[in-house]
């Protein structure tokens, strides 16, 4: 009832005020979702795998220029999206965006504040769902415990755009910190976890090219981060902390009726500590998705693809993982397949619905990352449905 209305409270709203004021130069505009949604056989969206109505996103951003250099940008949401993160409403981002140059071939800026993370394909855009390829997107690279830090950061970042004779260069650097909320640290450690997760920082460098007239796009992104944990009394975890380091390389590609875009992951974790004497939990996992989207109309898009992850590389089918949990986990909690279709319809200006369909081997990636529910979580295959309407203006 709290969602229902909250979500019917919103499209009055954005249905009775204007997108645009021109007072102070203020933009403004928003969005509404909501959908049904079942993960069977799987604590992914909740805990008995029944129909649920959790799958509700509602927010509104803004950007206000100060003056021609200066502007300052917002969004607040309200997500509820199961166990996948912890509901309510938070700020995606607040930063002020200041132009360093403006030329015929520079274009340079300086965010700073809350940042969007614009390193990844989609990571800048998964805060905004008719944006969104799918509902639900590649875990390989869009891991959904970790939305909110993964989305963007407390800190500086640097966004440059140079235009030539070969093409167009996006080059972004960025440094920050994000707080870590106890569900998110739950999402990761498991309930067992009575401390704190610390990120102690996030440092991204990320360059794409597009050839001019191409519809061809390559990019490569850097990430080097720290996260502390700080145990309490009783804790299943000691002090510690983890070093993650990640490079991406991505491709994408547009012509008139399809596109295809990818993404490849290898990902260095490092650890001290933290875990129980004698687990070592230290290692390199990799991920690849491959997407392919087919335009057989223009209010209709089709949707195809393959999504995989290997928690470590050196154990692609587990055994080892299930040897060193004693055998109290399963080898399946050690990578993931992904199988996506997917439809949607824009039947009306500035409405969609879509729906799609995974079938799933394999259970990495499902939180609690590092003690796994392997009550719930009971069978090597899996799959999820949804269906989700979306409102924007």
């Amino acid at each position: 009832m709290i969602k229902s209305s909250i979500l019917f409270s919103f499209l009055i709203f954005s249905l009775s005020h204007p997108s645009v004021s021109s007072a102070g130069d203020i933009v403004w505009h928003g969005f509404g979702a909501q959908g049904i949604i079942q993960s069977s056989d799987s604590n992914y969206i909740n805990d008995s795998g029944d129909v649920s109505l959790r799958l509700t996103e509602v927010g509104l951003n803004a950007s206000y220029r100060i003056n021609q250099k200066l502007r300052v940008s917002a969004q607040g949401i309200y997500i509820n999206g199961g166990n996948r993160f912890d509901e309510g409403l938070r700020i995606d981002y607040l930063f002020l965006d200041y132009q360093l140059l403006n030329s015929n071939s520079w274009n340079i800026n300086a965010h700073l504040g809350r940042y969007k993370n614009y390193h990844w394909l989609y990571s800048a855009t998964r805060d905004v769902p008719h944006t969104m390829p799918s509902i639900v997107l590649p875990q390989s690279s869009y891991f959904d415990a970790f939305r909110d830090v993964s989305l963007g950061s407390d800190g500086l970042s640097l966004t440059a755009q140079h235009l030539n004779s070969l093409g167009e260069w996006d080059v972004r650097l960025s440094h920050g910190s994000s707080r870590v909320k106890d569900e998110q640290t739950e999402n990761l450690m498991s309930k067992l976890a009575t401390g704190a997760l610390e990120h102690d920082f996030d440092t991204q460098f990320s360059v794409s090219f597009s050839p001019l007239s191409s519809g061809l796009s390559l990019g490569m992104s850097l990430l080097k981060t720290k996260f502390s944990y700080h145990s309490s009394d009783n804790d299943v975890f000691t002090d510690g902390n983890a070093r993650l380091s990640r490079i991406m390389l991505s491709l994408s590609y547009s012509a008139e009726y399809w596109d295809i875009n990818a993404e490849a992951m290898h990902e260095k974790a490092k650890f001290k500590g933290l875990f129980p004497e004698g687990r070592d939990e230290n290692g390199i996992s990799e991920g690849l998705y491959i997407q392919g989207r087919y335009f057989i109309h223009p209010d209709v898009t089709l949707l195809a693809r393959f999504d995989t992850f290997d928690a470590n590389r050196d154990d692609r089918n587990g055994i080892k993982y299930q040897q060193n949990s004693g055998g109290t986990i399963p080898n399946y909690f050690a990578y993931r397949d992904q199988l996506t279709l997917g439809a949607s319809w824009d039947f009306s200006t500035n409405w969609r619905v879509r729906a799609e369909y995974h079938k799933i081997d394999g259970r990495a990636r499902l939180a609690p990352v590092f003690i796994p529910d392997t009550v719930t979580n009971d069978s090597q295959y899996w799959d999820i449905w949804a269906l989700q309407i979306i409102y924007w203006f």
